[in-house]
């Protein structure tokens, strides 16, 4: 069954925290020789936003004409600071997430997602430089340090960056199985390191 992934942007997002799932993701469409994940982003409008780094991206969607997304990717950055502060966007990743199979949040994400109630009791991880900030608005949540990833059933947390991309080759394995995780990793010849949750 093809699944849809919805990769949120905004500005000031991580390059690696969107760019890596979507290459997971699509890794394991090219090792199994089907598609088994439709791949989009989706941002508060169609304008050009810019990267942590500088780079220009543009959402496929907006969030009044995102299809409901199977999962849904939040990821990071310095600019998660200010999108966790943003009504819609707050709005959009619990109105979605309430509807989808997983929602998956990469480094800093895990502040938008405490701000939209859907850490409240439960246990995350993030970047290592956010724990102060997620203890803060998220005071009910247990957070674990020293993790790549914090698996609560319906929603994962990842820690920074490039553990994104391990907490999605974890997300494939519990979706398909661990052959297809494997597969999608050393189709992209990542030195993947399985671990559990």
């Amino acid at each position: 069954m093809e699944r849809l992934v919805s990769i949120l942007l905004f500005e000031g997002i991580e390059l690696l925290d969107f760019s890596g799932p979507f290459e997971v993701f699509s890794a394991c469409n090219k090792s199994r020789g089907k598609e088994l994940f439709s791949i989009n982003t989706v941002a508060d409008s169609k304008l050009p936003l810019k990267t942590a780094n500088g780079l220009k991206v543009m959402a496929d969607f907006d969030f009044l004409d995102c299809p409901q997304p199977d999962i849904l990717v939040v990821p990071g950055g310095q600019g998660a600071r200010k999108a966790m502060q943003h009504s819609a966007t707050l709005d959009f990743v619990a109105s979605t997430t309430e509807k989808a199979e997983f929602c998956l949040s990469i480094c800093t994400g895990a502040l938008i997602l405490a701000c939209a109630g859907l850490l409240e009791n439960q246990k995350a991880t993030t970047f290592h430089g956010a724990f102060d900030l997620l203890a803060s608005v998220a005071p009910r949540t247990r957070l674990l340090p020293g993790v790549r990833f914090v698996d609560n059933g319906r929603i994962i947390t990842s820690a920074g960056i490039a553990a994104g991309m391990d907490a999605t080759l974890y997300l494939i394995g519990k979706i398909l199985d661990h052959k297809a995780a494997r597969e999608a990793a050393e189709y992209m010849e990542y030195p993947w390191q399985p671990q559990r949750p």
